[in-house]
């Protein structure tokens, strides 16, 4: 496994101690490589992935909201195999391979879909899966050029997981690649926030666009907890396009604060001197501004005040309330195209051939 984060004295990002897993899943041929992955851990038969009352839905987790992520891993069976439109990120949400993280950063929304900590459920009926997204490549006729891709369908991999990180747990990622490698007409795309040189030795075949996060350091350290620096993630942009991956980055997500603009002109700065000609020749950009969460917000007080500063500003934002019924603040409308435009500003001085393919 990968551990590209860990360092002395830094504990590693998972030591799984307690596996929860439905029966079919325990026994299938995908559930017993995580389970001999970690022969040690405790195993503890649950009916269904989404009612674990350790896990999901008991606010007092925020006190063990990290070592849960960390010492926790649930095995489960995809139900729901449809496939989503997108068209924005992507043409379609592909039926996820896994939902949570293992990872922590202060804005996610990926805990809202669980209770509170929400660690890694890997799906184990991956064939199913691959099925699904064969088929329906299969049923797409000629690809109409948009901001997702000019040629190919994308199927966005990781709505609520991050794909490297779940890459260190099962074979469910390299599948994915291997079989998008195999589709004449659609191509996968992931985001990350964790380097995970594993990833390497796969053969994408260009079929794969993996889309590393980036934002200045000095935000990165406060807001992205347990993922790679971004020093790591700008030094894999050349290695991944070498390694035959499409490579973007999202910029994401730009939080306003005394000073962003400097930070993000350093952070260009940096790109433009860690990339090769390659790399710069085939990349563009997601441009993504905060959305916060009021639970998550309430959450976040309780383990991780001091990013509350940053992402929490009422005197900055409004309210939007989801489909769902949630709280939501973002930078108000007017000033957010403002911000937007300074942005763009900044990104064509420093990083001109850096193209954007998507905005919010």
């Amino acid at each position: 496994m990968d551990e590209s984060n860990a360092s002395a004295g830094t504990p590693p990002l998972l030591d799984v101690q307690r596996i929860y897993a439905e029966p079919a899943a325990m026994v299938s041929e995908r559930g017993r490589q995580v389970l001999d992955r970690w022969p040690g851990a405790e195993v503890v038969e649950v009916a269904s992935h989404w009612k674990i009352p350790e896990l999901h839905g008991d606010e007092t987790n925020v006190r063990r909201w990290v070592r849960i992520k960390r010492e926790a891993l649930v095995l489960g069976e995809k139900k729901s195999l449809g496939v989503r439109p997108n068209g924005r990120s992507a043409d379609f949400i592909a039926p996820s391979s896994a939902n949570g993280c293992a990872m922590a950063c202060a804005y996610c929304y990926v805990p809202r879909r669980k209770g509170y900590s929400n660690p890694i459920t890997v799906f184990t009926n991956l064939d199913k899966i691959i099925g699904a997204i064969t088929r329906h490549a299969g049923r797409q006729g000629p690809k109409t050029p948009n901001q997702c891709d000019p040629t190919d369908w994308v199927y966005d991999l990781g709505e609520n997981n991050d794909c490297s990180v779940d890459a260190l747990v099962s074979d469910n990622v390299a599948e994915l690649i291997a079989a998008f490698g195999r589709l004449p007409n659609a191509k996968a795309s992931f985001a990350t926030k964790y380097v995970n040189r594993e990833l390497l030795e796969l053969r994408p075949e260009g079929r794969t666009r993996i889309r590393f996060s980036l934002m200045p350091a000095r935000a990165s350290k406060l807001l992205d907890i347990r993922t790679s620096p971004v020093e790591q993630r700008l030094a894999a942009l050349n290695d991944f396009v070498e390694a035959g991956y499409e490579v973007h980055v999202n910029f994401s997500p730009v939080v306003v604060y005394d000073g962003w603009r400097a930070d993000w002109a350093e952070l260009f700065e940096q790109l433009d001197a860690a990339t090769s000609a390659a790399t710069k020749q085939q990349l563009a950009c997601e441009v993504i501004f905060l959305t916060h969460n009021e639970e998550l917000h309430q959450v976040n007080l309780g383990w991780h005040p001091k990013a509350e500063e940053l992402i929490w500003r009422p005197e900055l934002q409004e309210t939007k309330r989801s489909q769902n019924g949630a709280t939501n603040v973002r930078y108000r409308w007017r000033d957010k195209q403002d911000y937007l435009a300074q942005f763009e500003q900044l990104l064509q001085h420093h990083a001109p051939y850096c193209r954007v393919r998507y905005a919010f």
